[in-house]
């Protein structure tokens, strides 16, 4: 129960924190307040209508290029992520999963952040459930952060779970994350 406590802790503080400091109006992310409000076990990926999953916006430090991944089960370009793992701070769950499937090298968290595990963006979005697991069609509460990588440093793939991974026009973030797209481009 005290690590239910405390991850539902901080996630409530920096959920509201989002909320003052950057989302803009129409972010209200209703389903997740409620969800934390009512304490269910959001690190939990069993845990419906949803639960956390964290990601990385990795660019290029001259913002021109981001690390995108073909997803497996998907079928589309994404940026790395997956379901939040244990972590001390949330970006760091998010800087693991895009290590693990793409093998990026020298990852460092955007100066954005300031130093600190305030997320650039939240979305929350509607993944397909997968029938052998019994899961139903649910909720993806997306911690997403930016960093910045070397993209003239090799890759290598998570082939479990993405086709490629490599760098495109940072553009091409328009028609994956429009919101942080659109964040990004006043960060640049």
């Amino acid at each position: 129960m005290a690590a239910t406590f405390d991850f539902l802790a901080r996630l409530e503080t920096l959920v509201s924190r989002y909320r003052a400091e950057v989302a803009a109006p129409h972010e209200h992310l209703a389903v997740l307040r409620w969800q934390i409000a009512e304490r269910h076990a959001l690190y939990d990926r069993a845990t419906m209508p949803g639960h956390v999953t964290t990601s990385a916006f990795v660019i290029s430090p001259d913002h021109e290029q981001a690390l995108l991944i073909d997803h497996i089960a998907l079928g589309r370009w994404l940026q790395p992520g997956g379901h939040y793992e244990p972590a001390e701070c949330f970006h760091q769950s998010a800087a693991r999963e895009a290590v693990e499937e793409t093998g990026v090298a020298g990852l460092t968290l955007h100066e954005w952040h300031r130093g600190e595990d305030l997320p650039f963006n939240i979305d929350s979005h509607e993944v397909p459930g997968k029938a052998a697991r019994g899961e139903a069609t649910h909720l993806h509460h997306d911690l997403q952060y930016l960093f910045t990588a070397d993209p003239h440093l090799p890759l290598k793939a998570q082939r479990e779970e993405v086709h490629a991974a490599i760098w495109k026009p940072v553009s091409a973030l328009r028609d994956i994350a429009p919101n942080a797209a659109a964040r990004l481009e006043r960060v640049t």
